[in-house]
């Protein structure tokens, strides 16, 4: 039976505040600050717990080998030698945003009836750049059943990053669904990290239905302000799309689009003159998890700085008192996540299969998470101070922290992929 699983990403322990992400405002503004790596991931796992206990089916994805390096050796250095920016680069965390590990295409979409998966070669920033061969790896051991055919990423450079630029729309998960492609243009203050050749690309290697597979710009004025992919300031699930009134450069050309394609499509356009784009960008409102619960309600996953942001939660009160299709909010706290620029939908690769085609050390219940938790306590670095980064002690702690993960999880073949 087919549902809609989300596979969120483990925060590592070499989770730190380097400011790599030009566009990203959150982690510009809070570059050099003390993170707090065990914190960070504590915090991942009550947000999976909290899903499981509203009925969703949950999946893992695994730190990355932090400091890179292999990365490194193939740059000519080592973390030792290398200059500040590289080892910055080396040791960045970000595959813990799983939103931009792979662009998932579910079986009733694909012509050969399998669950297509492309690994993100995020090729515009270099300490994102390096992530793919792991989570390649990753993939083909989670989804090595034939119900699945995962690819490698599209090459450069053609820059993607993954479903985070990627929405699907269906009257339910087991349904044959519209897909929306959503890519930037070059030329404004940030980079527009999704090429609409990759998306293309990725469209005809999953066998869409080109009438029923849609490619939409992002609107430049979301870039600018600070939406750095999609997914900041749209997300699509079942019938709903929720989107802000500026996230799209034609909204009209592809709401009709989707209208013809799907009848019973709901949009939720929030408009700018009740949030702003700054309060959207700042809050994470469309940075949530839409999902539907097995009493059929669709449920609003929000972080904590949504219900602390006046407009945005006034909005969404009215919303839901008016009987608008969203009809529950839940409110968590991913505040580490949120100052490092990614809040509740970064953190997780939405996929819809069968559970029972997926290798079992991916998926996880309550009891699987305490395990987790516990070793987390135990071997994540508390704080990681910018200074900190040179200290041959903490890079023995990070490595050896993912090390026993793996270990407790079964994925030892990882441990020097």
């Amino acid at each position: 039976m087919l549902r809609e699983i989300n596979f969120d990403g483990i925060i590592g322990p070499s989770h730190n505040f380097a400011g790599l992400s030009p566009g990203n405002l959150a982690a510009t503004r809070n570059q050099g600050l003390v993170s707090r790596p065990r914190a960070a991931a504590l915090q991942g796992l009550a947000k999976m717990r909290a899903n499981l206990s509203l009925g969703l089916a949950q999946g893992i994805l695994l730190p990355h080998a932090r400091p890179n390096r292999r990365w490194l050796r193939s740059l000519g250095t080592s973390y030792q030698l290398a200059p500040p920016h590289l080892r910055a680069q080396a040791f960045s965390a970000s595959a813990m945003w799983a939103a931009n590990a792979a662009t998932v295409s579910p079986s009733p979409d694909a012509a050969d009836g399998r669950c297509h998966l492309t690994t993100a070669n995020l090729a515009t920033l270099p300490h994102r750049s390096h992530e793919w061969p792991e989570t390649l790896a990753q993939l083909r051991l989670a989804f090595a059943h034939d119900a699945f055919r995962v690819h490698g990423p599209v090459p450069p450079p053609f820059g993607d990053e993954g479903a985070a630029n990627h929405m699907r729309l269906a009257a339910h998960h087991d349904a044959p669904g519209i897909e929306v492609f959503v890519f930037g243009v070059a030329g404004g203050a940030f980079p527009a990290r999704q090429h609409r050749d990759a998306s293309e690309a990725i469209a005809r290697l999953h066998g869409l239905d080109p009438a029923r597979t849609f490619f939409a710009q992002q609107s430049p004025e979301a870039i600018a302000a600070g939406a750095f992919h999609n997914d900041v300031v749209a997300v699509a699930n079942g019938r709903v799309l929720f989107a802000h009134e500026q996230a799209f450069a034609d909204p009209n050309a592809l709401y009709a689009d989707l209208r013809d394609a799907l009848p019973e499509v709901e949009i939720v356009e929030v408009p700018a003159s009740r949030v702003s784009l700054e309060d959207a960008i700042a809050s994470y409102l469309f940075n949530a998890q839409l999902v539907t619960l097995p009493t059929g309600e669709t449920t609003l996953i929000v972080p904590q700085e949504a219900r602390e942001t006046p407009s945005v939660w006034r909005w969404l009160e009215e919303h839901v008192a008016g009987n608008g299709p969203i009809r529950r909010l839940e409110v968590i706290d991913v505040r580490e996540s949120m100052s490092n620029g990614g809040g509740p939908a970064c953190l997780r690769l939405r996929v819809v299969a069968d559970p029972a085609t997926i290798d079992p050390r991916f998926m996880v219940d309550a009891e699987k998470l305490n395990a987790i938790g516990a070793l987390i306590e135990r071997h994540w670095p508390e704080a990681i101070a910018a200074e900190d980064l040179q200290a041959p002690a903490l890079i023995d702690q990070v490595e050896g922290a993912r090390a026993a993960l793996l270990e407790m999880v079964g994925c030892v073949e990882l441990i020097n992929s």
